[in-house]
């Protein structure tokens, strides 16, 4: 072969070889569509997609306070008067039914959203319809950010006090440490203010008890300054994860948010991570940024081509843990990075849907766990997509509480075909994980799917029982009620 011929072949190559990755990137982007599921009048569901169910009314509540109470009022006697139950939805981003009861009213709180921060004991007074997001906007404006709050800030605040959901910050409690107090109309249609002090079994029973004691109106929550961090990455062994983090986190009192994540392809499954964590710096934070729509789309399009692809996995992780190497010290404020909105990774295949599990295990079992998870996962038909690690430190404020002891919570997401096999095999896949959770003395999150019975449902969480009694305490007539409910009561 000529040396140019060579050339030319090698050239054409490499053009090959590095077109891979974006004939696979547009072939997803080719296969989707931006048509939305439709949910028929009538109708409701949560973010599974996989809980459509006829309901009686849909009520959007006003955002005005002295309207809100007059108007649930109403309701709650209109219900009690036509033997109907209530239910209570945020961003529903549960997935087993915790929003919604059959043929009962659903009340909408997401427009009941004011806001108000008290700018001397750093407390911000919000309607529990109010997304994260429109918090982190707000605070941004006075220098402050959310203490304690999920992954992304799509979420309602009211939903996430109500299962008690927690966050990516350095070693903190679950979101009900940052609760100062909250008002609750409860069945009777009184407005109830609980807090440590006032109302304290009330307090620890809404907090993660999925709006079964009433319903939450207004939310006091501690607020911390917006601080300018930056950006640090590890790549190691997950089985060297623990002492990496004590090393460079738990001894570190600079840094504010950490994250791990785990790698999924089948070449190394399981067995490296990535720990992720912010420092915080001398520098002032820059402004709250608005991320442009085609950088989103590009991570989101990265995220979606790991579906059901062994090469797309692959080439998700080596995508990220480079682009992790090029963004290291850079520089963020806390306000940007708390606003990560769940668009980010969104599912536009219509005939799948994206479902969540998470297991807190403690410290002494972490490596355990992630070799008894490892033939569970490679077994199941199921795809999964994703497994972030967060530390989380006991919780002493909820009943329900899932962090008795300082804990690591493993975050997992699948995908799963709209079909009875793959929900058959989902409902198998959750209860082998339950099991080795329970095997290493960990516990369930519970706003996920409700595949797991009422028995093993209490080996996790053993004051359900009295959980449900006191349920009927405050609640005799059970107006409040939800899938939820009925599944474990």
């Amino acid at each position: 072969m000529k040396k140019k011929h060579f050339w030319i072949l090698a050239g054409l190559i490499l053009l090959i070889f590095l077109s891979i990755p974006f004939i696979h990137i547009l072939k997803i982007k080719w296969n989707e569509t931006d048509h939305k599921i439709k949910i028929p009048k009538g109708y409701t569901n949560d973010a599974s997609q996989l809980n459509l169910t006829k309901v009686d009314t849909i009520i959007n509540v006003p955002n005005h306070k002295n309207e809100i109470q007059e108007q649930l009022r109403k309701i709650i006697k209109y219900a009690q008067e036509n033997k109907l139950k209530i239910s209570i939805a945020g961003a529903r981003h549960s997935m087993g039914g915790h929003t919604i009861y059959p043929d009962g009213i659903v009340l909408n709180m997401l427009p009941y959203k004011h806001m108000e921060l008290d700018t001397i004991n750093n407390i911000l007074t919000v309607g529990s319809g109010a997304l994260w997001e429109d918090a982190i906007q707000y605070l941004d404006n006075y220098g402050k950010s959310i203490a304690i709050m999920q992954a992304f800030s799509s979420f309602s605040i009211g939903g996430s006090i109500s299962v008690n959901g927690h966050g990516w910050q350095k070693n903190l409690p679950p979101i009900s440490s940052s609760v100062v107090s909250f008002t609750l109309m409860n069945d009777k249609g009184e407005i109830l203010n609980c807090s440590r002090e006032e109302n304290e079994e009330l307090f620890k029973l809404v907090i993660g008890g999925y709006g079964l004691f009433g319903i939450i109106l207004d939310v006091k929550l501690n607020v911390v300054d917006n601080v300018a961090l930056r950006y640090k990455y590890i790549q190691l062994k997950s089985e060297n994860y623990l002492s990496y983090y004590k090393k460079f986190i738990s001894e570190n009192p600079n840094v504010n948010l950490v994250f791990g994540r785990l790698r999924i392809s089948d070449q190394l499954f399981l067995e490296e991570a990535t720990l992720n964590f912010f420092e915080k710096t001398k520098q002032s934070p820059n402004p709250l940024q608005q991320e442009k729509e085609k950088s989103i789309e590009s991570k989101r399009l990265v995220f979606r081509g790991s579906t059901n692809s062994e090469y797309g996995k692959r080439l998700r992780w080596d995508l990220e843990t480079g682009m992790n190497h090029v963004s290291n010290n850079n520089i963020y404020s806390r306000n940007d990075l708390l606003n990560d909105h769940v668009s980010l990774i969104e599912n536009k295949d219509t005939t799948s849907t994206d479902i969540l599990h998470e297991y807190f295990i403690p410290e002494n079992n972490f490596n355990h766990f992630i070799q008894d998870i490892k033939p569970v996962l490679k077994n199941t038909e199921i795809d999964l997509l994703n497994v972030t690690i967060r530390g989380v430190q006991k919780d002493n404020d909820s009943y329900m509480n899932y962090a008795r002891e300082n804990v690591f919570g493993f975050v997992l997401l699948f995908n799963q075909k709209k079909t009875e096999r793959q929900e058959k095999a989902m409902k198998e896949l959750t209860n082998y994980l339950v099991d080795v959770a329970l095997k290493n003395k960990g516990t369930f999150y519970l706003p996920y799917r409700l595949h797991i019975d009422k028995a093993k449902m209490r080996k996790s969480y053993p004051q359900a029982d009295s959980f449900f009694r006191l349920k009927l305490k405050y609640d005799p007539n059970e107006i409040f009620n939800n899938k939820f409910y009925q599944h474990y009561k």
